[in-house]
């Protein structure tokens, strides 16, 4: 059985239908009965395995809701269209008004899932005013990032640039469901692309495992989506929310000055660097994103 097979659960408790019709893959946690959620989101390439060693440290005590984006994991792929930030942050919506009606919810999102929440925050502010009580952005951005270099100089910065955009266009027109991609190839460009200094084997395998499981045409159709994704503005919203901002000083994606960008627009977030880590915090400082994301729970549920 594959991977993709074994992450799909057609039980209504491991699977949600959205407005347009894309199914995606849900995993709870925790206390049926808590007055608080949890809804981590993970990032482009990935799904909610990203989240594994932060659910650990965080322990049974605290109800956690983690998904599938669409095209990722055992979700559905992105209907034609529909592989935008906008109609991940209506996905986000939805999910939260069926599987958590009622309670405060704090939100986690890493990479493209820090976008999702800020995408939320403009096209649904009544939401976030009346039920986010936290939120946490870990190696993310509000925009720009189509200027990444992935950390190179000069004009090998503008090739990357250019190369990933190309790259993008093919994937989006790909036909079948998998990357031509052997997991060794997979592992090798994670390592550089992705983690800091000396990361762990375990994590490579994961990583490489999550992006051989995402369907290849969705995965280019939002990374053209993260190219034009602006929502410095919307973060306005989330001034007076408790937050907090976590990045990797390696970071080649969502490089350190992305974080500035978000942690000045929302000035009393506690904002966190990481030294020697890269892009996958929730792997590289499970622990650290953990106890982070634990503050911002118990905040909340003071409040």
């Amino acid at each position: 059985m594959s991977t993709v097979s074994r992450l799909r659960d057609p039980a209504r408790a491991h699977r949600f239908v959205t407005s347009d019709g894309c199914a995606l893959h849900l995993e709870t946690s925790g206390p049926a009965d808590a007055e608080l959620t949890l809804v981590l989101v993970h990032g482009w390439t990935q799904d909610h395995r990203t989240w594994d060693g932060v659910v650990a440290h965080l322990g049974p005590g605290v109800r956690t809701l983690r998904y599938d984006l669409r095209g990722h994991g055992g979700s559905a792929p992105a209907l034609d269209g529909a592989a935008t930030i906008p109609r991940l942050a209506d996905d986000l919506a939805e999910l939260i008004a069926d599987r958590i009606p009622r309670g405060p919810v704090v939100l986690a999102g890493h990479s493209m899932g820090g976008m999702t929440m800020m995408a939320l925050a403009e096209r649904h502010p009544e939401l976030v005013a009346s039920r986010v009580a936290g939120v946490a952005f870990v190696a993310t951005s509000s925009g720009q990032m189509d200027r990444i270099t992935l950390g190179l100089p000069g004009m090998a910065g503008q090739f990357s640039a250019r190369f990933e955009r190309r790259l993008a266009k093919a994937l989006a027109h790909r036909k079948g469901d998998r990357l031509p991609l052997s997991p060794a190839m997979v592992r090798s460009g994670a390592r550089f692309l992705v983690f800091g200094d000396h990361p762990r084997r375990s994590d490579l395998r994961v990583v490489a495992d999550q992006l051989l499981c995402a369907h290849p045409a969705s995965l280019g159709a939002f990374q053209d989506a993260i190219s034009t994704h602006d929502c410095r503005v919307a973060l306005a919203t989330l001034r007076d929310t408790p937050a907090v901002v976590l990045a990797g000083e390696k970071d080649r994606l969502c490089p350190l000055p992305h974080a500035k960008v978000i942690a000045d627009e929302l000035p009393e977030a506690e904002f966190v660097r990481y030294p020697g880590a890269g892009h996958m915090l929730p792997q590289e400082r499970a622990g650290e994103v953990a106890v982070r994301i634990g503050a911002l729970l118990r905040a909340a549920a003071a409040r």
